[in-house]
């Protein structure tokens, strides 16, 4: 946005902000609308796809077999990329991942690998050899704000959605068999994203509220409700008082979209 808009809208914003309102009619902590439905994607062993307001994002699960990390050497790995798809916003460039992009992967990753949502032990094969390797693929279809609790939660959707296949050591190969078993899950991890407007806290920030906030906080919790991942993006800054204000209010949302989710 340029400079002049980036004023106007933030003084629209502000004052809408300031009756406890947004400019799209919700209240400060107001989650969008989301609809997510899984198994879109045939030819992958997990898929979901999400519309969090209008942010679209498909998310796509694929498993092979691989080796272990080395200091990991009788777990699985786990290995998230995104990609910020150019036709879902203007500003988004073809080529390889960009910061926005490897941060988006990152705090998905991290929410899941925190929460310990994967059972990563199950998936070993041959201790040190052979493992299996599930990548968590997420596209950006379109930009409409949010994309990290939007991408989250398609991943964890697509995750649960997930099949492993059924294979037996027959002279220390790996032989795969006939059918499939569900991805073994431990957790299901829910993020969620608080914007700051001029000191004002926000849940579920759209598009036009992330061009003009001063910074976000992003909160995973797992099912228990503890926070199992944190981070925090843009220039700003939260005092500690709003991190805990941030905190209850994350922690409340995430009640209310457990709610709705059929997990």
């Amino acid at each position: 946005m340029s400079s002049l808009l980036t004023r106007v809208k933030l003084k629209q914003i502000e004052q809408s902000i300031e009756k406890g309102q947004r400019l799209d009619q919700r209240t400060l902590s107001d989650y969008r609308d989301f609809k997510i439905e899984q198994g879109v994607i045939e030819k992958a062993e997990g898929s979901a796809r999400i519309l969090l307001g209008k942010t679209e994002i498909l998310v796509g699960v694929k498993i092979e077999t691989g080796k272990p990390f080395p200091d990991t050497p009788d777990n699985g790995v786990l290995t998230v990329n995104a990609e910020l798809v150019p036709l879902a916003s203007a500003k988004f460039e073809p080529g390889p991942p960009g910061e926005q992009a490897i941060e988006l992967a990152r705090i998905v990753d991290r929410g899941i690998r925190e929460s310990g949502a994967i059972d990563t032990a199950k998936l070993c094969i041959a201790s040190g050899k052979k493992v299996f390797v599930v990548f968590v693929d997420i596209y950006v279809l379109n930009h409409d704000g949010n994309l990290i609790d939007a991408a989250a939660l398609a991943a964890v959707s697509a995750l649960i959605n997930a099949k492993m296949p059924n294979y037996e050591i027959v002279d220390d190969k790996i032989v795969i068999k006939q059918g499939y078993t569900p991805l073994q899950m431990k957790d299901h991890p829910v993020t969620v994203t608080i914007g700051k407007i001029n000191d004002k806290l926000l849940v579920d920030p759209g598009l036009v509220e992330e061009e003009v906030m001063d910074s976000r906080i992003s909160m995973a919790f797992t099912e228990d409700g503890n926070v199992c991942a944190v981070q925090k993006g843009g220039a700003g800054y939260f005092t500690l008082e709003q991190i805990i204000e941030a905190t209850k209010l994350a922690q409340s949302t995430v009640e209310s979209l457990r709610k709705k989710l059929k997990w």
